[in-house]
Order: C-alpha cells, then sequence, then structure tokens
C-alpha cells in the first residue's frame, strides 16, 4: 500500500506546487501574452475575412471578384500558419502549418505549390486545411472577445486588491463603488486602517494565484482548439 500511496502524493504535491507557483512561472506570462494577442488579432481577422469576402462576392460580376476570394483565402491561411506560430512560441503548442502554406516556399522567390498559377489556385481551394483556416478565423473572433473581457478584468481586480496597503488612505475609486474621501472601497467594505489594507491584499495574493490559473487554462484551451481543426486539415499518410 505504501508503494502505491506514495506516487499518488508525490503527483499530488507536484500538481499542488504548480497550482500555487502559477504567477511566478514564466510560461504564464507567454500565455498572457498571447491573450492579449488574441484580443486584438481574432477581430482584425474577422473583419479582414468579412471584408474580402463580401467585397469579393460583390465583384463576382467582374473581373476582379474571384481574385479578391481566392487572395482571401490564401491570407486566411496566412494567418491560420501565423496562429500556429503564436501557439507554439507563447503557449507550447505544437500546431502544424496549412496544407497550402506548408507546400509554399519564398527563400528562392515565391514558389506555389503545383504546376503553375492556376493549379496553385486549385490546390488551394481543395485543401481541406483552408476551410478549417476559415473556421478558425470565425471561432479566434469569439476567443477574442472572451479575452478582451476576462483578461483586462482579472488584471484590474488583481492590481486592485495588491495596491490596496498603498493607496487605501488617498482620495481613490474604489473597487465597484463611487469616489470616496479618506476611504478605500472594495465591494461593499471599507477599508480605512493598515491591517484592513492588509488582509485585502493578502486576497488579492489568492486571486492573483487563480486567476493565473485560469488565464494559463484559457490560453491552453485556445492553442489547443486550434490545433485540433489544424490537424484535421492534414492529409493521412
Amino acid at each position: 500500500m505504501q508503494t502505491t500511496t506514495a506516487p499518488d502524493r508525490s503527483s499530488v504535491l507536484e500538481s499542488l506546487r504548480t497550482v500555487l507557483a502559477a504567477p511566478l512561472r514564466r510560461q504564464t506570462y507567454g500565455n498572457i501574452a498571447y491573450l492579449a494577442l488574441a484580443a486584438v488579432l481574432g477581430q482584425l481577422y474577422f473583419v479582414g475575412f468579412v471584408t474580402g469576402a463580401s467585397l469579393g462576392i460583390g465583384l463576382l460580376i467582374t473581373l476582379l471578384g474571384l481574385p479578391i476570394l481566392v487572395g482571401t483565402l490564401a491570407a486566411t491561411t496566412g494567418v491560420a500558419s501565423l496562429e500556429a506560430r503564436l501557439a507554439g512560441l507563447l503557449v507550447g503548442v505544437d500546431i502544424p502549418e496549412p496544407e497550402f502554406i506548408s507546400k509554399t516556399s519564398v527563400r528562392d522567390g515565391l514558389v506555389l505549390p503545383g504546376d503553375g498559377f492556376l493549379d496553385a489556385v486549385v490546390s488551394l481551394v481543395k485543401a481541406r486545411s483552408t476551410w478549417l483556416s476559415v473556421v478558425l478565423v470565425a471561432v479566434k473572433f469569439v476567443f477574442s472577445i472572451v479575452s478582451l473581457v476576462v483578461l483586462p478584468t482579472l488584471l484590474a481586480i488583481s492590481a486592485a486588491l495588491l495596491a490596496t496597503p498603498f493607496v487605501y488612505e488617498g482620495q481613490f475609486v474604489g473597487l465597484g463603488s463611487e469616489i470616496t474621501v479618506g476611504a478605500y472601497r472594495v465591494g461593499p467594505w471599507v477599508v480605512e486602517t493598515l491591517p484592513e489594507a492588509l488582509a485585502v491584499a493578502g486576497g488579492g495574493v489568492v486571486f492573483v494565484i487563480v486567476a493565473a490559473n485560469l488565464l494559463n487554462a484559457l490560453a491552453r484551451l485556445q492553442a489547443l482548439y486550434i490545433a485540433v481543426l489544424l490537424k484535421g486539415g492534414q492529409r493521412s499518410p
């Protein structure tokens, strides 16, 4: 019995240590950077795709519509490739590039997959990863909204709680309250003494640990979801 419970106890302690040390881990700040970029890039991707697609569809009756649509699809696979690189660099999740991008080379000039430009366009349109890249843009837009709400909220609350011992005596806007003179509010509580401020800061430390783990989980969820999408676009050997 001792031989079976000792590894379990060790794994539990290791997991607890990982959770508690989340605010001190370098990976946490890579994940925060990933979420910050997602909050901006996800909306840029979506606006760019919708603009290109709607413009291309609207101009299909002219000679410009089809090239715009093809260019939009190519740019979308480029976006998916960028997301794969960001996930690997910042979150540590390895994601394959879309098929069209992996077969394109720019080392000795632009070399497209296939035999000629038209063959490359057909390859782009037929590749499953191209259309999964379109899905990725839509999914990334949803994640960008979540990141835009969750990341600033958790960081602002963490900063407000940790800063309480330094600002509770001044005239500041308390967390969740109106402007008060000579008092600092955290929700319904008024912080008027140093012990109270230190207690709030102690709660802030706990909140920071929870927030860091939530942000880590959110960043990894985004990266893993994108990995599932793009791996689904790979051809079976």
